[in-house]
């Protein structure tokens, strides 16, 4: 009898997870698999169910949200929003800059801008100059803070700046910043700095979050100067070879990587994102600057876009699909993390069949060979179709940019990878700018000069052995 009571038991668990597929899964696909491993495996298809197919990811950071502790969705500002005037009033562009205005919810904001700096020769200079010259305010977001030599300097820099009554605040990923010792932060303590860690790798508050991660690079100089983009705050962007890296391109140095320099209204952007994420990490609001004006001779037009997995868009994805479906001549992208769901795939496939030249150059070195192998697993039928992948030699290539037609480019922390794309916080800059992206495309160009093509058979001829790890790697890809 008791037997017969659990079998009962397990056998309607095993329908609730079933309804709850049949409920919530948008893939057909998903929704037919799980239904048949709940229905199959009585009791542990329920189980791996609850493990595996429930997006807890996104309902605990919504949940966070709807009892007002969450990263807030962004809302629409004041600020008014720039008309597309020549070159950017034909249709592709006109029909892009509608599906941001209504995925984002942030305006389009002229007046800007943009320069790219190459490596941490370039950036960290930069940056240090920004904060040795803070007025007011100071607002730092990193994924990562090593305690090296740069971390350092910039730990210096920035209690300097707080000793003389700036208003200095620090906020490091609670996991990144577990990759260094001594922990950036304690290297803060007894200053005036205020510093936070978001969501703290500890079962206290929150839980313990291996996903949920704060990947974004900001930093925000009296609410006017901005610095986004792909780089941490470590030694591995500094080269120091005393070699010109005024092209990006350097011969050896652990990491290469963007990072870019900002002015203008959209730094507002950039702050307000920053404020969102400090509000939900310490339960602190400050307001300052709003929007700075307009900088004389700026010729970009920008939006900051917050993405993260509390959103109801999958902001990035359909950002990034919507750029493959207006390009009209050429997409150029870079990026150390590759991974793409069936949507990028379809979208990249058709951008090549309406004869776009599309091309994506991967690092051949990666830091993480799990993603390596994953990504592998997808560039036949990307190779199939004519779109063209290339490998960077040399140290580890962690710059990330989207180049559409002559005129767009979307660049910041996001890899074009699940981690990115739904997992993480991250923080990109939308740019229309004729001279930003022919800047960009003279780097991209260099690069593949010198890269490796990737070739269709040579994928085709991998061992079965190598075939089948790269596959099976690829099957975890939503999670990688």
């Amino acid at each position: 009898m008791i037997e017969f009571f659990w079998i009962i038991i397990i056998y309607f668990i095993s329908s609730v997870a079933a309804l709850h597929v049949l409920l919530y899964k948008r893939d057909p696909r998903s929704a037919l698999g799980w239904i048949a491993v709940c229905i199959g495996l009585p009791g542990i298809g329920a189980v791996l169910y609850a493990l595996l197919g429930l997006n807890r990811i996104r309902n605990r950071a919504r949940s966070w949200q709807d009892c007002g502790r969450g990263i807030h969705s962004t809302v629409a500002t004041q600020e008014v929003a720039a008309p597309l005037l020549p070159p950017y009033q034909t249709q592709n562009y006109q029909l892009l800059r509608q599906l941001a205005d209504r995925v984002t919810r942030r305006p389009l904001i002229s007046g800007n801008r943009v320069q790219p700096l190459f490596n941490g020769d370039q950036a960290y200079p930069e940056m240090l100059a920004a904060i040795d010259g803070a007025q007011h305010s100071i607002a730092l977001s990193t994924y990562i803070f090593d305690t090296q030599q740069t971390g350092r300097t910039f730990v210096a820099a920035l209690k300097s700046a707080a000793e003389r009554g700036v208003e200095v605040r620090v906020l490091i990923d609670g996991l990144g910043g577990l990759y260094s010792w001594p922990r950036a932060y304690r290297l803060f303590k007894g200053s005036q700095v205020k510093v936070a860690r978001f969501l703290p790798f500890t079962f206290l508050r929150r839980g313990l979050h291996f996903n949920l991660r704060n990947h974004r690079k900001l930093l925000v100089v009296d609410g006017a100067l901005a610095f986004t983009g792909g780089m941490n705050i470590s030694q591995r962007h500094v080269h120091n070879r005393g070699e010109s890296s005024s092209t990006g391109v350097l011969s050896a140095g652990p990491v290469v990587d963007l990072h870019f320099k900002v002015e203008g209204p959209v730094v507002g952007q950039m702050q307000e994102s920053f404020r969102e994420d400090w509000n939900f990490t310490t339960d602190e609001t400050f307001q300052g600057r709003s929007y700075p004006d307009a900088v004389v001779g700026g010729d970009s037009l920008c939006r900051g876009i917050s993405a993260g997995p509390n959103e109801t868009y999958e902001k990035l994805v359909w950002i990034v699909v919507g750029a493959l479906n207006c390009a009209r001549q050429r997409v150029s992208i870079m990026t150390p993390y590759f991974i793409p769901d069936r949507m990028v795939v379809s979208a990249l496939n058709a951008a090549v069949l309406r004869g776009v030249e599309v091309e994506i150059i991967l690092p051949q070195k990666n830091n993480l060979p799990y993603v390596h192998w994953a990504s592998r697993g997808s560039f036949w039928e990307l190779l199939e179709y004519g779109v063209k992948l290339y490998y960077q030699s040399g140290p580890f290539v962690h710059s990330k940019l989207l180049l559409m037609d002559n005129h767009y480019a979307l660049i910041g922390s996001a890899n074009m990878d699940p981690r990115s794309q739904r997992l993480n916080f991250e923080f990109n800059l939308e740019v229309y700018d004729e001279a930003l992206n022919t800047q960009l495309r003279d780097h991209f160009d260099t690069v593949k000069q010198a890269a490796q093509v990737i070739s269709l058979n040579e994928m085709e001829s991998r061992s079965v052995p190598i075939k089948l790890r790269d596959n099976f790697f690829r099957l975890f890809s939503p999670f990688l």
